[in-house]
């Protein structure tokens, strides 16, 4: 009886999965059971903090805003800027806002005085 070769499938995934860990460190490059647990260590890490980065960009662009904004005025703050640019229906979001905060402070300004005046006015008449 002819010898049968094996393993051409377990290799090939055997080695599909080190090309994922080459750059890893130690064991955790060459032996293939830590290997396939440190890929799973891996990727629940990148999706983990994929959410988390997008809660801390959220964090600093309402910092920024809020600092930006509480230079125009004592009594102005980030909440009230944002119930007014709702109210205003102004399609504008806080990356954009951080940026405009950042980048110009002075139109910044002119938003939000705008928007004052105008919820101030609408308030005073009774319109809303």
């Amino acid at each position: 009886m002819t010898r049968i070769r094996r393993g051409n499938i377990a290799r090939r995934r055997r080695t599909k999965i080190r090309l994922f860990a080459s750059s890893f460190r130690g064991a955790h490059s060459r032996l293939t059971r830590t290997i396939t647990q440190q890929k799973i260590r891996a990727l629940v890490s990148s999706h983990r903090d994929r959410d988390k980065q997008k809660i801390n960009f959220r964090r600093l662009w309402i910092t920024r805003i809020n600092a930006v904004i509480r230079e125009i005025g004592v009594s102005y703050s980030y909440s009230r800027l944002i119930h007014d640019l709702y109210k205003k229906q102004v399609l504008l979001n806080r990356k954009i806002l951080a940026q405009i905060a950042i980048s110009n402070k002075n139109c910044l300004y002119m938003i939000s005085n705008e928007i004052i005046k105008e919820v101030d006015w609408k308030e005073s008449t009774g319109i809303i």
